[in-house]
């Protein structure tokens, strides 16, 4: 998706664009949701007709429910929805074996940190209901990841079309320039790391493995898998 075309939603749908990106990027259905947050940021702070407070905590909540909303998802029928339309949101197999790896043992970094890692930021929610972490330990790592992250990227993103508004249009197009290169370089060493943690995942759950190959046997119980520390 174009900066051009999250610019046109933003001054057209404002703060509701906001909110629908992020929350839906945060269920778990991989949209731009950073980058429109830091073009909503950038657009407040340059022209004045968003207010960066409002933004900040329109995306703050539409972080914290959408991920909410991702974990419940995750958690009442995550392996059904994965079997069916996995591929349709690129959650496959590989990426299931990372997140059982994770959660095993990071489970509340991984939800808060999660937050600030882009892929990551898109399947942390889902992958934590699916591995029946805590509802609590989810819900209060999950609300100060989504708030720490909406501050910073608001906050400095905003920070930047402030400063554009003195030189002119130029700037506020070179910092969203930017900001698209620097997401583009997160996912290049998201990807990398996930790489790294598929190697790890694969020694830790090696194939053929039962979770994965499909239901479990009758009278077979899966255990549940909690990250805690």
């Amino acid at each position: 998706m174009s900066l051009s075309l999250i610019n046109h939603l933003l001054q057209s749908y404002g703060y509701y664009a906001v909110f629908v990106f992020i929350a839906l990027e945060s269920l778990g259905i991989p949209l731009p949701g950073e980058t429109t947050l830091i073009a909503a940021a950038i657009y407040a702070g340059s022209t004045g007709h968003l207010n960066i407070v409002v933004v900040f905590l329109v995306a703050a909540a539409a972080a914290v429910l959408g991920d909410n909303a991702g974990y419940w998802i995750g958690r009442s029928g995550g392996r059904r929805l994965v079997n069916r339309y996995g591929r349709f949101v690129r959650l496959d197999a590989t990426k299931m074996k990372i997140g059982r790896y994770l959660f095993a043992r990071h489970g509340r970094k991984v939800v808060f940190f999660g937050r600030f890692v882009t892929v990551l930021r898109t399947y942390a929610a889902f992958l934590a209901g699916l591995n029946t972490m805590h509802w609590r330990r989810f819900t209060a790592s999950n609300a100060a990841g989504g708030v720490a992250w909406s501050a910073a990227y608001a906050f400095g993103a905003f920070s930047l079309g402030a400063a554009a508004t003195g030189v002119g249009q130029t700037i506020t197009l070179v910092g969203l320039g930017i900001s698209a290169v620097l997401t583009a370089a997160g996912i290049v060493l998201a990807r990398r790391w996930l790489r790294r943690l598929e190697q790890r995942a694969q020694a830790a759950y090696p194939d053929p493995d039962p979770e994965e190959a499909g239901a479990p046997a009758p009278g077979e119980r899966i255990p549940a898998l909690r990250g805690d520390d």
